[in-house]
């Protein structure tokens, strides 16, 4: 047997990943208003302070054109916001609404590329001329609206793209397991499809992207998701996101991986980008372990501390899901849509454990599912909500675990069962031991149904298909 010794830096790593860092104090959860009018959200800023979220993410505000949920990823001009979903004074009157409920406002922010717009022009001029007419016509307005600079001229060229045609044009990713591959080149559709041109970041486009990030902070916005950071190289990331971005800001990266450690994607992309940038990140290796879990000959046991072996990111690293938006909507990831029981069940874990930033997802049916539609309100979401926000910041201890149920304290405020199986189970507890409060009420948070604690051992029935989160009174 060979013995390995780490460097330094590995053990700091490691410990990043695993979860030896402390976790962040602040865990609010994330309501990711996708694809919502901005005046939409401004006008339900009180509902949504009351439900309990403290910070929502809204989507991408720059110009954009076109009805369909995806052109809001496809930026034509990053000094303007002006979109179906408003502009820069409705983003404005949201933040303060927002603000005056005490939630905070997190932006969507796309670097990585723009619009793909050779259907009907060759250049690589953004915003175009098209684009930079109508501003002209209305030059007043366009003003009014400016993040920065001056709108008069245009922002990006052909010199400000990877793979130019004086390069020998641009090409498509072909190979998603190589990182030049995937950072250098396009992400396309089906052939003939030319994708989306991919910025090189050269000093000119790092300026105006810092001048977008810092209009936006003056603005009022504190968070940034950072969409398709697999795509972009650190360097760039760490050149927009400076020191003075990210102070009083929480940026986090979407780098999807189909696991954790183990997994090429996590150990290629997921790893350094955690190690290099010091950003936090969508916890997808924890999601492929609750979808394990809930699966067909899974095991709840699996969830009791997936951060021990690679499978979940460090508490103060990780974004918390169980959808987003891309799996519902891209038919690539749809194979990732769980159950609807299982998923209301994966809520209770993600919402009721101690460890992440929760991100609760809700749509306007842009899938035709019918399941996130309104979501952020829905009664068990609500009930989800109070749990995590009574136990924020309490430490949490496994009580029992088998293939079927999952049952957990957040110290001796609240419990919190999961039973995934079709029938119903108990669950005896050592109150004393494990220093459950005694004639005291834990009522739950989902279906009142109330536990009096009066004896050292106690029974924890969960029924099938079920989740549990009792709140002690």
């Amino acid at each position: 047997m060979t013995t390995h010794i780490k460097s330094n830096k590995q053990l700091k790593i490691a410990a990043l990943l695993l979860g030896a860092v402390s976790f962040q104090s602040s865990a609010d959860v994330i309501l990711h208003a996708f694809n919502w009018r901005y005046d939409d959200v401004a006008s339900k800023a009180q509902e949504i302070a009351e439900l309990g979220y403290k910070k929502v993410l809204v989507s991408p505000a720059y110009k954009s054109t076109g009805d369909a949920w995806w052109s809001r990823y496809q930026p034509q001009d990053l000094r303007v916001i002006d979109n179906p979903l408003g502009d820069t004074n409705d983003f404005k009157a949201m933040v303060q609404a927002l603000k005056a409920q005490g939630v905070e406002t997190y932006a969507d922010i796309v670097f990585n590329h723009m619009a793909n717009e050779q259907w009907k022009r060759a250049d690589l001029n953004y915003p175009g001329s098209e684009i930079l007419a109508d501003y002209g016509a209305d030059i007043n307005y366009y003003n009014d609206i400016t993040l920065f600079g001056d709108v008069k001229d245009g922002l990006f060229g052909a010199g400000d793209f990877h793979g130019t045609y004086d390069q020998g044009g641009p090409k498509c990713i072909s190979n998603y397991n190589d990182v030049g591959d995937v950072q250098y080149n396009r992400l396309c559709g089906a052939a003939p499809d030319p994708g989306l041109p991919d910025l090189d970041p050269n000093n000119w486009v790092i300026t105006q992207q810092k001048a977008y990030l810092n209009a936006l902070k003056q603005i009022g916005v504190t968070g940034f998701r950072v969409d398709a950071a697999k795509h972009m190289t650190n360097y760039h990331i760490n050149a927009v996101f400076d020191a003075n971005i990210k102070k009083d800001t929480h940026v986090f990266g979407e780098i999807i991986t189909t696991g954790g450690s183990g997994s090429g994607d996590y150990d290629n992309f997921l790893v350094p980008y955690l190690a290099q940038t010091g950003h936090s990140a969508y916890d997808f290796p924890l999601f492929a372990q609750i979808r394990g879990a809930f699966s067909f000959g899974g095991s709840m046991s699996q969830l009791v501390d997936p951060a021990a072996y690679g499978q979940a990111l460090a508490g103060n690293k990780a974004i918390t899901f169980s959808v987003t938006h891309d799996i519902p909507l891209n038919d690539g990831f749809r194979y990732q849509i769980m159950d609807a029981t299982d998923e209301k069940l994966a809520n209770a874990y993600v919402l009721g454990r101690d460890g992440g930033v929760p991100l609760v997802y809700s749509d306007n049916n842009e899938s035709g599912d019918n399941r996130w539609n309104d979501l952020y309100r829905r009664e068990d979401i609500k009930g989800m909500l109070k749990f995590h926000n009574a136990t924020q910041g309490s430490s949490m201890q496994v009580l029992s675990h088998n293939s079927c149920i999952l049952l957990f304290k957040r110290e001796h405020k609240g419990v919190v069962g999961i039973n995934k199986c079709g029938t119903g189970q108990d669950n005896w507890v050592d109150t004393q031991a494990d220093n459950l409060w005694w004639h005291r009420n834990y009522r739950d948070t989902l279906s009142n149904d109330v536990q009096k604690i009066s004896s050292q051992w106690h029974k924890f029935y969960l029924p099938a298909r079920t989740a549990r989160m009792w709140l002690m009174e």
